[in-house]
Formats: structure tokens, C-alpha cells, sequence
């Protein structure tokens, strides 16, 4: 096992279509600009873990592009336009190839994340074959996966992936070690999650550009 090869990968869809799923509870104008700091808040707290080899990003949006490569990160197209799943198996597979030794897979929408909540992640990896997943604050959503190897696992990502995500390690002999962590479990899709994410305070881009056009509390 090598714990220190470990590859953090964020697929970032295109901002034109991002949080749709918000639905009226913000200006569809803002939702672009939304999804970008998002982005930027999750790969400035990935930047700033020690423990990672790298960062990938898998996007074909512009936008994301320039700010993933003002990270570092690497650049990945291959599954970006076809969702989450497409996109962090694709990533698996490069990654794979190349021989790394794990992939960590984390969303684009988890503002709140922190280098201290990576780090745990990376501290629970202590062998190989391993699987390591945070869930989403609800306990139906995979925020954050840990595989090594990268493509241990075939990924399903969806509302209701945590469960079937626990399962599928299991049935290759592979017991899940289960982190819970309050700032990757929140990921922004609906404007639930909105709301409980505007009730804890912050100092994240997403919070400075939601109160910039006025969204204090939903």
C-alpha cells in the first residue's frame, strides 16, 4: 500500500446547466456563478491537504478549467459531459492505468469541506484493498469515496447511492469503513440544502457570494 499516492478527483458539470434542482430558491442567473465558487471552495480546501498526490478535475467547462488549473489540478474531459458517475469512473480508469494507488472522489457542491475533514479521510486508509465513504447528511447520498485501487469499486452515484455503494464493497470482501463528517455531508442540490447550509457560518466564497446578492437565510 502506498497512503500517500492518493488522488483527489471532482467532476464539475457545466456551470449553463448546473443547480437546476434549486429551482426557483435563488436567480437562475446567480446558479453559474453558484456552482463556480462552489467548485473553488472545494478544490482551495483539497490544495491545502498535504496527503494528496494530486487533484483531478473532470469538467469540460471553461470556467471550471481556469479555476482547476489555478489549483494545480489536472485536467480531465473524458466522462464530463455524461454526470457524476460517467465522470469519476472515467477518472478511475485514468487513474488506474497509471498505476496510483486511490482514488478519493469528491463532489463539486460541498463548500463547507475542510483540509482537516480530508485529512480524516486520508488517516482512515491504512490498507489495500480499501473503501472508505462519507455520506450525504440525509444517509442516501456518497459525498466522499475513497477507493484503493482507484477502480476498486464500479461507482453508481444518485440520491440513494450510500447504501448500494456500502453493499457493493461488501460483496467483493471489502467492509466499508464509514467516516461521517458535517462539512462533506452537506452537499447543495435543493434549497433544503441550501437553507441548512446558510445556517452555519462560514467564511467560504459560496457564502460571500450568496449574501453579495442578498441570500441570507431561505
Amino acid at each position: 500500500m502506498n497512503a500517500t499516492d492518493i488522488w483527489a478527483v471532482v467532476p464539475i458539470k457545466e456551470t449553463t446547466q448546473a443547480k437546476q434542482r434549486l429551482a426557483d430558491a435563488i436567480q437562475p442567473e446567480l446558479k453559474p456563478a453558484l456552482a463556480l465558487a462552489m467548485a473553488e471552495d472545494v478544490l482551495s480546501a483539497l490544495a491545502a491537504v498535504p496527503g494528496l498526490r494530486g487533484i483531478a478535475v473532470v469538467t469540460v467547462d471553461r470556467r471550471a478549467g481556469e479555476i482547476a488549473r489555478r489549483y494545480g489540478a489536472r485536467l480531465l474531459g473524458e466522462g464530463a459531459r455524461e454526470g457524476q458517475t460517467a465522470a469519476v469512473s472515467a477518472a478511475a480508469r485514468a487513474l488506474g492505468r497509471e498505476g496510483r494507488a486511490a482514488m478519493l472522489a469528491i463532489p463539486g457542491d460541498v463548500p463547507l469541506i475542510t483540509p482537516e475533514e480530508v485529512q480524516q479521510l486520508i488517516a482512515a486508509h491504512d490498507r489495500t484493498p480499501d473503501f472508505i465513504i462519507t455520506p450525504a447528511h440525509d444517509d442516501r447520498g456518497s459525498n466522499a469515496v475513497l477507493c484503493a485501487p482507484p477502480g476498486l469499486v464500479a461507482l453508481q452515484f444518485g440520491n440513494d447511492s450510500f447504501a448500494p455503494h456500502v453493499e457493493a464493497a461488501r460483496r467483493i470482501g471489502v467492509e466499508p469503513k464509514i467516516v461521517r463528517l458535517p462539512g462533506i455531508g452537506l452537499d447543495i442540490d435543493n434549497p433544503r440544502d441550501l437553507a441548512a447550509f446558510l445556517q452555519v457560518p462560514s467564511s467560504t466564497r459560496t457564502r460571500a457570494l450568496l449574501q453579495d446578492a442578498g441570500i441570507h437565510a431561505l
